[in-house]
């Protein structure tokens, strides 16, 4: 196939969509735990009333995570491919058989009283929840593994849009949960803000135009 060369000029490049590009610091993270595993844990013993017992209900969440959240990344993905040598001769193909979600990482502002953080770790703490009854400072205290169906979350999104709000992309992440908080430094001197980066793991995403 003959490609030939385009001739233009800088006019007619700034007529083209190419003239006004997506800004990376255009979007918005939306949490909400109202409904996780509602239809599998009994009244009293779900997510939302976890953290309920720390402060943390489901309004202040929806409120204030996502505007805490001042670094994320939209999701990516990828393909396991298998190789087949031998249906041409000299040429090799791939096929995809497997996809692959990259799991996702959020930076949030860690507010004074730290509910924040608190969420977090109280949502990883009620994944690995204990034997009832057994203070966490006994030494016959062990953890005990939830089922998934009671800890993963469909209510994380990421949505990027333009400065008009005239066009949207939002990734949907379907049975998310933290897999992993990464530790905070502290130290003397100079003073920062306290901030925290949490990954996410997920099934998969839905990309919602």
């Amino acid at each position: 196939m003959a490609v030939s060369i385009r001739k233009g000029s800088l006019y007619n490049i700034n007529r083209t969509a190419l003239s006004t590009p997506a800004l990376t610091n255009l979007y918005q993270v939306d949490l909400s735990v109202e409904n996780v595993g509602m239809a599998e844990a009994v009244a009293g013993d779900r997510l939302k009333d976890y953290l309920g017992n720390v402060g943390l209900t489901n309004d202040y969440i929806s409120r204030n995570i996502g505007i805490a959240c001042f670094e994320a990344s939209l999701p990516g993905s990828s393909f396991a491919t298998s190789e087949v040598k031998d249906n041409f001769q000299g040429i090799n193909q791939q096929f995809a058989h497997t996809r692959f979600y990259v799991d996702s990482s959020f930076s949030f502002y860690i507010d004074k009283d730290y509910r924040v953080l608190k969420l977090f770790e109280g949502w990883m703490d009620f994944i690995a929840g204990g034997v009832g009854g057994l203070d966490v400072n006994d030494q016959r205290f062990y953890v005990r593994m939830r089922y998934p169906d009671t800890y993963k979350c469909d209510n994380l999104t990421i949505s990027k849009f333009d400065k008009n709000f005239n066009r949207k992309l939002t990734y949907q992440f379907k049975n998310a949960f933290p897999k992993a908080i990464q530790s905070i430094p502290v130290s003397y001197g100079q003073a920062d803000l306290l901030k925290v980066t949490v990954t996410f793991a997920y099934d998969r995403y839905i990309l919602q135009r």
